[in-house]
């Protein structure tokens, strides 16, 4: 499960994620919001490496992986066509599994937002703000390679400073994980503040294991469900081959990924 890609993005990380989706031959594959950042969508900046980002998901889904887009804040729009199918892929905006013998919930967590429930306009405005930081943020870790320094992220340290935030990401999860054991659920799984992690979560009707993807902007993080165990997947910290899979994809021009994306095999393959 990925989520908080934010496609369409300066701080989109499209290629780390390519390289990975290249890596792992999943059964299911769960799109947990904020995959395209349809709110900041601009003509003016979609590059090929987003295409492939797109391209790629669609030849899994051909390949025969089913693909489950549950919708966030940033693609809200999709949330019209929830509940439609277009071969392996449906478009959703919440998902429950059996896992094993465990109900897992998943959902993106923007329902818990009160500013994007009340005040969509600041929501907007603190995403271009975000955007913002990471471009500074990139020329600011540029100057400290060529430093021979370690790099900074100036959004993680705003977060863990500030109070307000900190409280915001610990109520997130205690509300997620309250209405999970409310309701039954083994694991709920979430994706938006972009804080990857798992923890068991316990109050007095019981435990739930709450779990976060994190995000393709700063931590390059996803979650894997294998041999009945959860684990997040962290691109700098965990190895990868160094190839790259699809070299169709990667010697393609920008118009013939968009006809790749955009046109419909007659066959419906």
């Amino acid at each position: 499960m990925i989520s908080d890609v934010h496609l369409g993005t300066y701080g989109c990380q499209a290629k780390q994620l390519l390289t990975y989706l290249n890596s792992i031959s999943p059964k299911k594959l769960i799109l947990n919001g904020d995959i395209i950042d349809i709110w900041q969508f601009s003509k003016r900046y979609f590059p090929k490496s987003h295409l492939k980002v797109i391209k790629k998901i669609i030849d899994m889904a051909s390949d025969g992986v089913e693909v489950i887009y549950i919708t966030g804040n940033h693609d809200d729009m999709l949330r019209k066509f929830s509940g439609t199918a277009m071969g392996n892929i449906s478009i959703v905006d919440k998902l429950v599994l059996n896992m094993d013998g465990k109900k897992a919930w998943f959902f993106h967590g923007d329902v818990f937002d009160a500013s994007i429930q009340n005040a969509k306009w600041l929501a907007k405005l603190g995403g271009y703000g975000y955007d913002l930081l990471i471009v500074i943020n990139r020329m600011v870790n540029w100057c400290l390679e060529r430093l021979g320094r370690e790099k900074y992220s100036l959004s993680k340290r705003i977060k863990n400073s500030v109070k307000g935030a900190v409280k915001y990401i610990s109520d997130f999860e205690e509300v997620a994980s309250d209405l999970a054991i409310e309701n039954g659920y083994d694991y709920v799984v979430c994706g938006h503040i972009h804080q990857p992690k798992m923890l068991l979560k316990k109050n007095k009707q019981g435990e739930t294991t709450y779990l976060n993807s994190g995000d393709w902007v700063e931590n390059f993080t996803a979650l894997e469900y294998q041999f009945k165990r959860w684990k997040i997947y962290n691109y700098q910290h965990d190895k990868l081959s160094p190839f790259y899979a699809d070299e169709d994809i990667k010697e393609m021009e920008i118009t013939d990924l968009i006809a790749a994306i955009t046109i419909v095999d007659k066959k419906g393959k």
